[in-house]
Protein backbone atom coordinates (compact mmCIF):
# COMPACT_ATOMS: atom_id res chain seq x y z
CA UNK A 1 0.00 0.00 0.00
CA UNK A 2 1.12 3.30 -0.85
CA UNK A 3 1.89 5.76 1.88
CA UNK A 4 -0.23 8.44 0.96
CA UNK A 5 -3.18 5.68 0.84
CA UNK A 6 -2.07 4.49 4.18
CA UNK A 7 -2.14 7.64 5.83
CA UNK A 8 -5.47 8.69 4.47
CA UNK A 9 -7.02 5.64 5.32
CA UNK A 10 -5.68 6.19 9.29
CA UNK A 11 -6.72 9.35 9.35
CA UNK A 12 -10.33 8.76 7.90
CA UNK A 13 -10.02 6.08 10.98
CA UNK A 14 -9.67 3.14 8.96
CA UNK A 15 -6.58 1.31 9.93
CA UNK A 16 -5.10 0.86 13.35
CA UNK A 17 -5.40 3.87 15.67
CA UNK A 18 -3.25 6.53 14.83
CA UNK A 19 -1.42 9.75 16.06
CA UNK A 20 -3.24 13.05 16.27
CA UNK A 21 -4.01 14.17 12.60
CA UNK A 22 -3.19 17.38 11.88
CA UNK A 23 -6.76 17.95 10.39
CA UNK A 24 -8.39 17.25 13.91
CA UNK A 25 -6.64 20.61 14.95
CA UNK A 26 -8.90 22.94 12.61
CA UNK A 27 -12.01 24.70 13.67
CA UNK A 28 -12.86 22.44 16.71
CA UNK A 29 -14.31 25.04 18.64
CA UNK A 30 -18.08 24.34 17.58
CA UNK A 31 -20.29 21.64 18.86
CA UNK A 32 -21.00 18.70 16.28
CA UNK A 33 -23.46 19.43 14.40
CA UNK A 34 -26.60 16.85 14.01
CA UNK A 35 -25.67 17.26 9.52
CA UNK A 36 -22.69 15.50 8.23
CA UNK A 37 -21.77 16.56 4.94
CA UNK A 38 -21.18 14.15 2.09
CA UNK A 39 -19.44 13.89 -1.56
CA UNK A 40 -21.59 13.07 -4.33
CA UNK A 41 -18.99 12.84 -7.27
CA UNK A 42 -20.37 12.52 -10.58
CA UNK A 43 -18.34 11.13 -13.47
CA UNK A 44 -19.56 10.92 -17.41
CA UNK A 45 -18.02 8.53 -19.75
CA UNK A 46 -18.08 7.72 -23.09
CA UNK A 47 -19.63 4.04 -22.62
CA UNK A 48 -21.58 1.84 -20.27
CA UNK A 49 -17.69 0.25 -19.26
CA UNK A 50 -18.12 3.93 -16.75
CA UNK A 51 -20.63 1.87 -14.52
CA UNK A 52 -18.46 -1.07 -14.32
CA UNK A 53 -15.30 0.61 -12.91
CA UNK A 54 -11.63 -1.94 -13.09
CA UNK A 55 -11.07 -3.80 -10.07
CA UNK A 56 -8.35 -1.75 -8.63
CA UNK A 57 -10.56 1.35 -8.96
CA UNK A 58 -13.85 -0.27 -7.50
CA UNK A 59 -11.25 -1.56 -4.05
CA UNK A 60 -10.02 2.62 -3.49
CA UNK A 61 -13.74 3.46 -3.30
CA UNK A 62 -14.63 0.83 -1.55
CA UNK A 63 -11.44 0.93 1.12
CA UNK A 64 -12.38 4.34 1.62
CA UNK A 65 -15.85 3.48 2.84
CA UNK A 66 -17.22 5.48 -0.40
CA UNK A 67 -19.90 3.50 -2.62
CA UNK A 68 -21.17 3.48 -6.00
CA UNK A 69 -24.77 5.15 -6.45
CA UNK A 70 -26.89 2.20 -8.60
CA UNK A 71 -30.12 3.99 -8.27
CA UNK A 72 -29.54 7.14 -10.36
CA UNK A 73 -26.24 5.96 -12.31
CA UNK A 74 -27.25 5.20 -15.54
CA UNK A 75 -25.91 3.79 -19.16
CA UNK A 76 -27.04 6.15 -21.05
CA UNK A 77 -26.74 10.23 -21.64
CA UNK A 78 -28.49 12.73 -19.24
CA UNK A 79 -30.02 15.66 -21.42
CA UNK A 80 -29.40 17.98 -18.76
CA UNK A 81 -25.69 17.72 -18.06
CA UNK A 82 -24.44 19.83 -20.71
CA UNK A 83 -26.14 22.83 -19.15
CA UNK A 84 -25.45 21.64 -15.25
CA UNK A 85 -21.83 21.41 -16.27
CA UNK A 86 -21.74 24.78 -18.18
CA UNK A 87 -23.04 26.72 -14.49
CA UNK A 88 -20.93 24.58 -12.75
CA UNK A 89 -17.14 25.22 -14.51
CA UNK A 90 -15.24 26.87 -12.03
CA UNK A 91 -14.07 30.10 -13.80
CA UNK A 92 -11.62 31.46 -10.70
CA UNK A 93 -8.57 29.46 -12.10
CA UNK A 94 -7.47 29.89 -15.48
CA UNK A 95 -8.26 27.25 -17.99
CA UNK A 96 -10.16 25.33 -15.56
CA UNK A 97 -11.88 23.45 -18.93
CA UNK A 98 -10.89 23.25 -22.33
CA UNK A 99 -13.22 22.84 -25.39
CA UNK A 100 -12.27 19.30 -25.10
CA UNK A 101 -14.04 19.19 -21.68
CA UNK A 102 -16.96 20.78 -23.21
CA UNK A 103 -17.26 18.38 -25.92
CA UNK A 104 -16.95 15.43 -23.42
CA UNK A 105 -19.65 16.42 -21.93
CA UNK A 106 -22.17 17.09 -24.96
CA UNK A 107 -21.05 13.28 -25.96
CA UNK A 108 -21.13 11.44 -23.19
CA UNK A 109 -22.93 8.18 -23.09
CA UNK A 110 -22.96 7.07 -19.48
CA UNK A 111 -23.33 8.79 -16.20
CA UNK A 112 -21.74 7.31 -12.96
CA UNK A 113 -22.31 8.45 -9.02
CA UNK A 114 -20.06 7.85 -6.36
CA UNK A 115 -21.04 8.90 -2.75
CA UNK A 116 -18.53 9.42 0.31
CA UNK A 117 -19.55 8.10 3.95
CA UNK A 118 -21.33 11.62 6.24
CA UNK A 119 -17.87 12.57 7.24
CA UNK A 120 -17.40 14.02 11.09
CA UNK A 121 -15.81 17.24 10.84
CA UNK A 122 -12.24 16.25 12.12
CA UNK A 123 -12.33 14.10 8.99
CA UNK A 124 -13.25 15.88 6.19
CA UNK A 125 -9.56 16.64 4.94
CA UNK A 126 -8.70 13.03 4.61
CA UNK A 127 -11.97 12.06 2.97
CA UNK A 128 -11.90 14.78 0.49
CA UNK A 129 -8.23 13.83 -0.02
CA UNK A 130 -9.62 10.02 -0.71
CA UNK A 131 -12.27 11.54 -2.73
CA UNK A 132 -9.37 13.32 -5.26
CA UNK A 133 -8.06 9.64 -5.71
CA UNK A 134 -10.64 8.66 -6.18
CA UNK A 135 -11.19 11.18 -8.89
CA UNK A 136 -7.67 10.36 -10.10
CA UNK A 137 -8.24 6.48 -10.26
CA UNK A 138 -11.81 6.87 -12.42
CA UNK A 139 -10.30 9.34 -14.85
CA UNK A 140 -6.88 6.54 -15.40
CA UNK A 141 -10.03 4.29 -16.19
CA UNK A 142 -11.75 6.15 -18.43
CA UNK A 143 -14.23 8.76 -17.45
CA UNK A 144 -14.39 11.90 -19.49
CA UNK A 145 -15.47 14.58 -17.31
CA UNK A 146 -16.10 14.72 -13.29
CA UNK A 147 -18.10 17.33 -11.64
CA UNK A 148 -18.47 17.79 -7.17
CA UNK A 149 -22.56 17.99 -6.81
CA UNK A 150 -21.78 18.65 -3.25
CA UNK A 151 -20.75 22.31 -4.30
CA UNK A 152 -21.47 22.21 -8.20
CA UNK A 153 -18.12 22.48 -9.03
CA UNK A 154 -16.58 21.10 -12.37
CA UNK A 155 -13.37 21.54 -13.64
CA UNK A 156 -11.53 19.59 -16.60
CA UNK A 157 -9.51 16.45 -16.51
CA UNK A 158 -6.10 17.79 -16.19
CA UNK A 159 -6.86 20.39 -13.50
CA UNK A 160 -8.80 17.42 -11.70
CA UNK A 161 -5.34 15.86 -12.29
CA UNK A 162 -3.52 18.53 -11.17
CA UNK A 163 -5.34 19.03 -7.99
CA UNK A 164 -5.08 15.22 -7.14
CA UNK A 165 -1.26 15.46 -7.74
CA UNK A 166 -1.05 19.04 -5.20
CA UNK A 167 -3.21 16.98 -2.53
CA UNK A 168 -0.65 14.05 -2.63
CA UNK A 169 2.63 16.39 -2.77
CA UNK A 170 0.60 17.99 0.60
CA UNK A 171 0.29 14.91 1.90
CA UNK A 172 3.56 13.62 1.85
CA UNK A 173 5.44 17.26 2.17
CA UNK A 174 6.71 18.24 5.17
CA UNK A 175 5.51 17.64 8.81
CA UNK A 176 2.25 18.03 11.09
CA UNK A 177 0.18 21.14 10.55
CA UNK A 178 1.97 22.35 6.98
CA UNK A 179 1.00 18.85 5.46
CA UNK A 180 -2.69 19.51 6.73
CA UNK A 181 -2.99 23.03 5.49
CA UNK A 182 -1.62 22.11 2.35
CA UNK A 183 -3.74 19.20 1.41
CA UNK A 184 -6.85 20.88 3.00
CA UNK A 185 -6.35 24.19 0.48
CA UNK A 186 -5.85 21.26 -2.72
CA UNK A 187 -9.28 19.71 -1.31
CA UNK A 188 -11.05 23.22 -1.11
CA UNK A 189 -9.39 24.20 -4.56
CA UNK A 190 -10.92 21.00 -5.84
CA UNK A 191 -14.86 20.84 -4.34
CA UNK A 192 -15.31 24.25 -3.44
CA UNK A 193 -17.51 26.74 -5.73
CA UNK A 194 -16.35 30.28 -5.28
CA UNK A 195 -18.09 33.10 -6.12
CA UNK A 196 -21.76 32.92 -6.56
CA UNK A 197 -23.79 36.03 -6.77
CA UNK A 198 -25.74 36.49 -4.59
CA UNK A 199 -28.23 39.98 -4.22
CA UNK A 200 -25.87 41.27 -1.26
CA UNK A 201 -22.99 38.83 -0.82
CA UNK A 202 -20.51 36.98 -3.38
CA UNK A 203 -20.14 33.43 -1.64
CA UNK A 204 -18.56 30.60 -1.62
CA UNK A 205 -20.39 26.96 -1.40
CA UNK A 206 -18.47 23.56 -0.42
CA UNK A 207 -15.92 25.05 2.26
CA UNK A 208 -18.08 22.35 4.79
CA UNK A 209 -16.37 19.52 2.37
CA UNK A 210 -12.94 20.37 4.62
CA UNK A 211 -14.98 21.25 7.93
CA UNK A 212 -14.98 25.21 7.66
CA UNK A 213 -17.59 27.81 7.53
CA UNK A 214 -18.70 29.38 4.19
CA UNK A 215 -17.50 32.84 3.53
CA UNK A 216 -19.71 35.80 2.32
CA UNK A 217 -18.31 38.91 1.32
CA UNK A 218 -20.45 41.58 0.83
CA UNK A 219 -20.67 43.12 -3.29
CA UNK A 220 -19.72 45.84 -2.40
CA UNK A 221 -16.24 45.97 -1.28
CA UNK A 222 -15.17 44.88 -4.58
CA UNK A 223 -14.75 42.90 -7.69
CA UNK A 224 -15.28 39.17 -8.13
CA UNK A 225 -12.06 38.29 -7.79
CA UNK A 226 -11.44 40.50 -4.89
CA UNK A 227 -13.86 38.37 -3.18
CA UNK A 228 -12.47 35.42 -4.27
CA UNK A 229 -8.87 36.51 -2.70
CA UNK A 230 -11.03 37.33 0.65
CA UNK A 231 -12.53 34.09 0.52
CA UNK A 232 -9.44 32.13 0.11
CA UNK A 233 -7.69 34.10 2.75
CA UNK A 234 -10.01 33.76 5.42
CA UNK A 235 -10.55 30.12 4.57
CA UNK A 236 -6.74 29.72 4.99
CA UNK A 237 -6.49 31.90 8.15
CA UNK A 238 -9.21 29.41 9.82
CA UNK A 239 -7.43 26.25 8.69
CA UNK A 240 -4.43 27.20 10.14
CA UNK A 241 -5.59 29.10 13.42
CA UNK A 242 -9.32 27.66 14.27
CA UNK A 243 -12.21 29.73 13.80
CA UNK A 244 -12.80 31.13 17.19
CA UNK A 245 -9.28 32.73 17.19
CA UNK A 246 -9.92 34.03 13.50
CA UNK A 247 -13.41 35.52 14.13
CA UNK A 248 -11.43 37.00 17.06
CA UNK A 249 -8.84 38.81 14.98
CA UNK A 250 -10.87 40.17 12.45
CA UNK A 251 -14.13 41.07 14.44
CA UNK A 252 -16.25 38.80 13.19
CA UNK A 253 -19.44 36.31 14.10
CA UNK A 254 -20.32 33.38 13.02
CA UNK A 255 -23.96 32.72 11.49
CA UNK A 256 -26.24 29.82 10.79
CA UNK A 257 -29.08 31.69 8.60
CA UNK A 258 -29.11 30.02 5.64
CA UNK A 259 -30.72 29.34 2.46
CA UNK A 260 -30.23 25.70 1.60
CA UNK A 261 -32.09 23.45 3.58
CA UNK A 262 -30.76 20.64 5.88
CA UNK A 263 -31.41 17.78 3.83
CA UNK A 264 -29.72 19.55 0.91
CA UNK A 265 -25.92 18.77 -0.15
CA UNK A 266 -24.69 22.59 0.06
CA UNK A 267 -26.06 22.93 3.61
CA UNK A 268 -23.06 24.40 5.48
CA UNK A 269 -23.56 22.58 9.26
CA UNK A 270 -20.62 24.55 10.51
CA UNK A 271 -22.05 28.29 9.42
CA UNK A 272 -20.95 30.97 7.48
CA UNK A 273 -18.79 34.50 8.11
CA UNK A 274 -20.30 37.19 6.07
CA UNK A 275 -17.75 40.16 5.44
CA UNK A 276 -20.00 43.54 5.34
CA UNK A 277 -19.06 46.31 3.35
Amino acid sequence: MDPVRRTLLKAVGLLAPHAAWAGDAPVTEMQKPAVKPRHVLCFLGKDESLLHPPKDVVKTIEDFGFEIDRTYSQAKPDPHMPRSFSVCWDRVFPLAWSAADEQAVVNHKSVLYVLSPRMDQQKTVPYSAAALRIVEAMIKAGATAVKGESAGVAHGLERWRDLADQARKGATTGQGLAVTLALAKACRLAFAKRPLGGERYNESVGYHLVGLPEVYVARSRGSDQDAVNLMEEIANEMAERGLEATLKARKLTLSHETQYREDDFKFNPYGIVRIEA
